[in-house]
């Protein structure tokens, strides 16, 4: 879960009233979020810094509150998200109304979006804020719900990259392009000296901060690229912006674009950046509107901060929680979640409750949802407990059924079930296999936490492998099996992947013990009710000497296929002894 860094000082002030820390902690806790620590920033440093030794002393420092908030809720991750939430909880302030300005279609600004931006990154969103007025406090905020922003909803820049950059040193209309690297040119952020864009990814590559960006576009043959009306760029998405166009304290009008592979969450960024900060605009609560026309001519207008509105029947959210309430108690505890609600009657002479969601709650999607906001408001320790009704319609999936069938037969004949990681090392799927990487079979993790979780396994086989490695002394034979899924690229897929269930067995003896596998086989499809049969019989099963498996992971001659209904279903054999120090090991 996300966590926040706020000043307590501020934050009481922002709120109100002043609290003692239970206080303020009972308050958290009756919101759905959490106060997780209470430091220093000298204590965050140390930390950070990993320091020991005595600890200075604190009475001047200002106190900082950590609080964790719903991974979702992305309009509190900032002081003026949070403040303006609890405020609106505490009965406080009402729902703010987003506006946007009334200004002809002719007179907006207009980002035009080149063609070549679909080989890259084919989506921008943008919107001004007019009038708005810098403090440090504010300013801090401002940076520090981008980088929020960045890390949770944007995973890390790829799918989103904010770009925020000084209007008065631009001037529209600006164009979206995507150009070889070789062919922009520009002084980046904090520094003076104009790069190259090749030669920039070179230069950041020893930045700490930036260099874990740099592999979403490095191996493009095109960057994507903002300039204005006099080719000033305005940023390198998703890199770093211009120098040119930094923001600063004095900044009053501020340009904010978003460029995406996921327009879904692009607007969902845009929307956050300018409800959050459009309370210190001169006009409060309003944004300028940007036209971005694409290359096929079409236009959008945005950002889009009208209210979704959806109708729920009463019973649908008080049934989901377990408690009874009339209309008008759900419609003022949704008003305190920041969700304008009313209640009418249907057709059907049910209660229905007509919910307007605002553009800083993304997260209400469905009832449940509104049913979830209900459920905070009215407080779950409210909520009386009691026994769940169990359903007699559920019950096991298919695929768990034969799994558990499989797995206890298999018990039932010496072999002890093991578990291991669905992640393995590239090298353990396919070179300490001797099996090459055809590049569509594996899925490969971006940004492993180390080289053993670089890939998900396509074979149960180096789990079992490993196992028997790191307990070769005990007493022999070692029978072990596993259970489980691998993960195989399938472009059919919405997600580019699917999962498979398979069963390996491993025995590890002083003999070969080729034909405890070969019974287990047999045992196997006995269970799931395929007999045997013979040689291109398409009703059963057989076993036939393996040849596409050669040079791979058995030895040669000493490894079959087993064929089903007329498909390979499994392969079984002797393991190459380079591939391992374990021995002779089926």
């Amino acid at each position: 879960m996300p966590k926040i860094s706020v000043g307590r000082d501020l934050l009481f002030q922002c709120l109100g009233r002043t609290y003692t820390q239970d206080e303020f902690d009972e308050l958290c806790l009756e919101f759905g979020i959490e106060l997780d620590d209470v430091t220093t920033e000298k204590a965050i440093i140390r930390k950070e810094k990993h320091l020991e030794g005595e600890e200075e002393s604190t009475e001047d420092e200002e106190v900082i509150y950590k609080i964790e908030v719903p991974a979702n809720r992305y309009d509190l991750l900032c002081i003026e998200g949070l403040v303006q939430a609890l405020r609106i909880f505490m009965g406080l302030d009402e729902t703010p109304t987003y506006t946007i300005s009334n200004i002809p279609k002719e007179s907006m600004l207009k980002m035009h979006v080149k063609p070549e931006t679909s080989l890259i990154r084919p989506f921008i969103v943008c919107a001004v804020l007019r009038g708005i007025t810098f403090d440090e406090a504010r300013y801090k905020s401002f940076i520090d719900l981008q980088d929020k922003l960045h890390q949770n909803i944007c995973r890390r820049r790829t799918l989103v990259a904010i770009g925020t950059h000084d209007l008065d040193t631009l001037q529209g209309p600006f164009t979206y392009e995507a150009l070889p690297p070789t062919e922009i040119n520009f002084v980046p952020l904090k520094q003076v000296k104009s790069f190259r864009a090749d030669e920039l990814m070179e230069f950041y590559e020893s930045d700490m901060k930036l260099k874990k960006f740099l592999h979403i576009i490095e191996n493009s043959p095109v960057f994507p690229v903002i300039y204005d009306c006099n080719r000033t760029v305005l940023s390198l998405p998703p890199i770093i912006n211009g120098a040119h166009s930094a923001i600063s304290l004095q900044t009053k009008n501020v340009f904010i674009e978003c460029t995406a592979t996921d327009l879904t969450k692009a607007k969902i960024v845009l929307n956050t950046m300018v409800t959050m900060f459009s309370m210190y605009c001169e006009r409060k609560f309003e944004v300028e509107p940007v036209e971005v026309i694409c290359s096929n001519g079409k236009s959008c207008v945005y950002p889009d901060l009208l209210s979704s509105v959806m109708e729920v029947p009463l019973s649908k959210i008080t049934g989901r929680i377990g408690v009874s309430l009339e209309a008008s108690q759900v419609t003022t505890l949704l008003t305190k979640m920041q969700l304008r609600a009313e209640h009418s009657v249907s057709k059907d002479k049910n209660c229905v409750i007509r919910v307007s969601v605002p553009p800083t709650r993304s997260d209400v999607l469905e009832a449940c949802d509104v049913a979830e906001d209900l459920a905070v408001a009215y407080g779950f320790n409210n909520i009386p407990r009691t026994r769940p009704v169990i359903s007699t319609q559920g019950g096991q999936q298919p695929l768990s059924q034969i799994s558990d069938l499989i797995r206890l037969e298999t018990a039932m004949v010496g072999f002890t079930e093991v578990l291991t990681w669905i992640l393995c090392s590239y090298d353990e799927n396919f070179s300490m296999l001797k099996r090459k990487d055809d590049y569509s079979t594996a899925v490969i993790v971006a940004n492993p936490r180390s080289s053993d979780f670089e890939a998900t396994r396509t074979s149960l086989m180096p789990g079992l492998l490993k196992t028997v490695r790191e307990n070769n002394h005990h007493p022999k034979p070692i029978k072990i099996f596993e259970m489980g899924d691998v993960v195989l690229l399938d472009e059919t897929k919405d997600v580019g992947a699917t999962n498979r269930r398979q069963l390996a067995a491993l025995y590890s003896n002083d003999d070969s013990g080729f034909e405890v596998i070969n019974d287990l086989v047999h045992r196997i499809m006995e269970i799931v009710g395929i007999r045997w049969a013979e040689v291109g019989d398409n009703e059963g099963y057989y076993i036939i000497p393996s040849k596409e498996a050669e040079e791979t992971a058995f030895l040669r001659g000493r490894q079959g296929s087993i064929i089903a209904k007329g498909k390979q279903v499994g392969t079984f054999g002797i393991v190459h002894p380079k591939m391992t120090e374990i021995g002779r090991t089926v």
